[in-house]
């Protein structure tokens, strides 16, 4: 599951792709506006995305939050990987945080981790082939099926 961190640094990514205009940054106060997201909350997860080479910042005045290179060159997975880490739904399912679980009597024949594996791939393909830059273009209401 999606945490609330990882919702709102992509909610502020995106308006940082998306909302500035002939604008070199944009001030926190104002993203945390913009994308109704608690500024404090908004602060440490703004300082996670740039010490992962997510975005930049500037001091004094004219300072704020920028993208650190164009949105196209970052992939949805990611900066949910950056927030959130792996994205697989347990942990023996994670190529990159493998642990195995503590009831599970034989990993390699397990059919949960099979399927979660499964679950896993799908979700890194889809997340993993999205740039924050496609996914900014595709600001369209999403209509729920029922």
């Amino acid at each position: 599951m999606l945490t609330q961190r990882a919702k709102y640094g992509l909610r502020a990514l995106c308006i940082l792709a998306g909302d500035m205009p002939g604008r070199e940054t944009m001030p926190i106060h104002e993203v945390a506006e913009r994308g109704h997201i608690p500024q404090k909350f908004l602060e440490a997860i703004l300082l996670d995305l740039r010490r992962h080479g997510f975005v930049a910042s500037r001091r004094g005045k004219a300072g704020g939050y920028a993208l650190a290179r164009p949105a196209g060159e970052f992939s949805v997975g990611d900066i949910i990987r950056a927030l959130d880490g792996p994205l697989a739904p347990i942990p023996c399912a994670s190529l990159t945080a493998y642990r195995p679980c503590s009831d599970c009597l034989d990993p390699p024949s397990c059919e949960i981790r099979r399927l979660m594996r499964q679950v896993r791939d799908a979700t890194a393909q889809l997340l993993d082939g999205t740039s924050l830059a496609a996914l900014v273009a595709s600001r369209l209401p999403l209509v729920d099926a029922e």
